[in-house]
């Protein structure tokens, strides 16, 4: 298959079917690009920023795991046209799909490097990984099969919590509606902020949601919740992060000693106060060297490091990387 990358007037959105698949992960990031379509030529209903196609094995319904059918207007046996495709889009479904799914994958292989861009969206992940693009690359899936992403596929580097991760030309997302959220960065990254912000106002949604999936995620709300006092101090920790968060200070706010405090808190959450906190900084610093121009010693400052170096030390032992190669590898343009 060869896809030659033609000038066009409008950018071509191919969205993979497949039998059982998720309807929202179809669904969301296609209204999405429709609502970009009404917003940018309002005053011409004849053009249009994207047009979007859906390919499956085999033309026709493909039937979605909640039995609603979806009609692929293209096979795998087509001849793409001659308009190069802009942005494959991968959706997942309830459970990952990798080794039943061959003809996919293999399509894959063969259309993914030919587009600008890549995305998969929840387990989506799954048959990008399988089909080898993930490798070495940053990425993410639904809260629920993160582990098992990254125990199937070693080389890529898990992320549990960000709602979509965008490591060079491919995209990931967390699980059914954050599609949405990712196709809202691509429209972002196309036309700009002012036309994303009018598209996210439209469907009613946020431009970029507060958080990352720790706050939908059963297992991990599971382990914040151990104790009342436990799941305070935690919620205090992640609303005062520029504070004195040691062990003293926090074992005060619980009400316990130090020891008992430690003792309970790692049992409850699986892992030490201070590990905790490390870790909600550094959530914090690179939300901000994701979205901000903000200098690093203000970030620094600002999520509770104080110093560069002390932040840089931490990003290093975590991450593998200083927080500057972080911000050029993944800082939004718009």
């Amino acid at each position: 298959m060869t896809l030659t990358r033609l000038p066009c007037l409008s950018r071509r959105i191919v969205l993979l079917l497949y039998p059982g698949i998720e309807l929202l992960d179809v669904v969301g990031p296609l209204e999405v690009f429709e609502f970009a379509n009404r917003v940018v030529n309002r005053d011409c209903d004849s053009r249009r920023t994207y047009s979007i196609e859906m390919w499956a094995a085999e033309s026709g319904v493909v039937l979605s795991h909640s039995n609603v059918g979806l009609m692929a207007s293209h096979s795998f046996g087509d001849e793409p046209n001659s308009q190069a495709i802009d942005t494959l889009l991968v959706p997942g479904c309830p459970s990952p799909k990798t080794g039943g799914e061959k003809r996919c994958v293999d399509w894959i292989r063969k259309v993914a490097p030919h587009a600008r861009r890549v995305g998969g969206i929840c387990t989506g992940a799954f048959l990008l990984a399988e089909a080898g693009f993930l490798g070495g690359r940053r990425a993410t899936t639904h809260w629920a099969f993160c582990k098992e992403l990254a125990r199937q596929y070693p080389a890529v580097e898990v992320d549990p919590d960000p709602i979509f991760i965008r490591d060079g030309r491919f995209y990931t997302s967390a699980g059914v509606t954050a599609g949405m959220d990712l196709a809202l960065a691509m429209v972002q990254d196309d036309l700009g902020r002012k036309a994303a912000l009018a598209v996210a106002q439209r469907l009613v949604l946020f431009l970029k949601r507060p958080g990352g999936q720790a706050q939908f995620s059963a297992s991990l709300n599971a382990q914040a919740a151990g104790t009342e006092k436990i799941e305070e101090v935690q919620n205090w920790i992640l609303d005062n992060l520029d504070r004195d968060l040691g062990v003293g200070c926090l074992a005060d706010r619980a009400g316990m000693s130090r020891r008992n405090f430690v003792r309970v808190f790692t049992k409850r959450t699986g892992q030490s106060p201070a590990s905790f906190v490390d870790a909600a900084r550094l959530e914090s610093a690179r939300r901000q060297l994701e979205d901000s121009q903000d200098r690093i010693e203000v970030i620094a400052m600002r999520s509770g490091f104080h110093t560069p170096e002390t932040m840089r030390r931490v990003f290093q032992r975590r991450l593998g990387v200083s927080p500057k190669a972080y911000r050029d590898r993944f800082h939004s343009a718009n």
